[in-house]
């Protein structure tokens, strides 16, 4: 059923209860007027003819007005020619006139004004009006009701084709939605009601452009990561088939396969990993781990990769939290921000993987600008902003840390580093206090064993 159609409804409704509401009313008021009229008007004529009820002319024209005249005799015996004016008389008591007292009473439908006169007395009995009136109100009532709600149909149509049409506008626009459009927008007008539902229409069409937008430079952005890998491994496996390389050369040969051949798989489980995040069937093994032991597992690979690259790595342990994580996916939390920071650090500048109460990867690359920060792990916006001035990821691996942070209860932020790079701090639920500075562990400032 149409919105229109709906308001035609129930303007028809109101219109219909309060004709029926005002009918009633009226009616019962009408009645009682007409009532009450009748009445004083036969009590009007009650007094004029008292001492006069002998004269045949009287009677004669009383009668001819529908008023019936009941005698009342001294012993207090009613009689009359109307046989329902005298059972009306005797109901209300005309013999109370003897006493010299007034009386004014209503028999059913009949009026009875009593007098007395002389010795005796009389009473004048009619026929209120009432039903005569009720039926011609009646037929003026369902005249009304038939008007009004006629009017009321038209109105009720015509205001609810009033109301529908921005919401027809609106659920057209809505329908290009669906089909690809992004660059209809809705006219902001009418009541503040229908102008909010422009408004958040407006506003979905603009997010799901960015979205779009943003989902287009990410694929494109992946594509490029893919495509680096994949074009190496296939330029030296063509080499090796085509029998190019030989001898000596074979071993580098594959060693450059292989480190791409790895590149591409751990660029596809971070894709998969970023993918299945959402779903309810992405397994945490959440349990007690120590902080201290991942970061020194981590540290041992990351600085042979930060050596090879020139890069100054350094391990530094304040204390070891117990926290609740999945070691595992804590390790990818570490190697992700370290091979972030690896990525954006120049040669002969630090990085720096901390442990205190919270775990921190910070670097001495150039940083980000202070409105970036807080965008840091909305995947591929980095990339978007940094392509042309600097080495950038596709923006994966910053939203698959926040991504696991977040599922195992904790929180990451992103800010400025001592070093003039960025710093990664990951919060993870404690499940003991921090241990004092584990045997072992380096000072502030100095570097894992075998540093550089």
């Amino acid at each position: 059923m149409s919105l229109a159609t709906r308001i035609a409804l129930l303007c028809l409704g109101v219109a219909f209860v309060a004709v029926l509401v005002a009918g009633f009313v009226s009616t019962r008021l009408v009645l009682n007027t007409s009532r009450e009229v009748s009445r004083e008007i036969l009590a009007n004529q009650a007094d004029v003819v008292a001492g006069q009820v002998s004269n045949n002319r009287i009677e004669q024209v009383l009668e001819g007005q529908g008023i019936a005249i009941v005698k009342v005799s001294a012993a207090g015996e009613i009689s009359g020619q109307d046989r329902a004016a005298v059972r009306a008389a005797r109901a209300v008591h005309a013999e109370d006139v003897l006493s010299g007292q007034r009386v004014s009473k209503m028999s059913g439908r009949l009026l009875v004004e009593a007098r007395p006169s002389g010795d005796a007395g009389f009473a004048l009995v009619q026929e209120t009006e009432t039903g005569g009136n009720a039926r011609a109100l009646i037929r003026n009532i369902l005249f009304a009701l038939a008007v009004g709600l006629i009017v009321a149909c038209v109105a009720g149509l015509a205001l609810g084709t009033l109301l529908a049409r921005p919401l027809r506008r609106v659920a057209g626009v809505a329908h290009s939605m669906s089909g690809g459009r992004r660059d209809l927008r809705v006219p902001v007008s009418g009541p503040s009601e229908l102008a909010e539902v422009s408004k958040s229409v407006n506003n979905l069409a603009d997010a799901l452009q960015r979205s779009e937008s943003r989902q287009r430079d990410f694929l494109l952005s992946v594509s490029h990561e893919l495509r680096t890998p994949l074009t190496a491994v296939t330029g030296f496996a063509e080499s090796l088939a085509d029998g190019v390389v030989s001898g000596e050369q074979v071993a580098p040969v594959g060693t450059v396969i292989l480190s791409e051949a790895r590149r591409l798989d751990r660029l596809v489980s971070d894709l998969l990993d970023l993918a299945r995040l959402g779903a309810d069937d992405f397994r945490l093994d959440l349990a007690a781990v120590e902080l201290a032991p991942v970061a020194r597992s981590a540290a041992e690979v990351w600085h042979a990769r930060c050596n090879a690259a020139g890069v100054l790595f350094s391990l530094d342990v304040k204390g070891s939290p117990v926290v609740r994580a999945d070691a595992r996916r804590l390790r990818q939390v570490i190697d992700g921000l370290l091979e972030n920071a690896l990525r954006v650090t120049p040669p002969g500048r630090p990085v720096v993987l901390a442990v205190s109460s919270v775990l921190e990867v910070r670097d001495g690359g150039p940083g980000l600008a202070p409105e970036d920060y807080a965008v840091a792990f909305d995947r591929g916006v980095l990339h978007a902003r940094y392509q042309q001035t600097r080495p950038v990821g596709t923006g994966v691996g910053l939203a698959l840390v926040h991504g696991l942070v977040t599922r195992m209860g904790g929180t990451i932020k992103a800010g400025p580093a001592p070093e003039g790079g960025a710093a990664f701090t990951v919060t993870l639920p404690v499940t003991s206090p921090a241990a004092a500075t584990s045997p072992g562990a380096t000072s502030p400032g100095a570097t894992s064993p075998g540093g550089a």
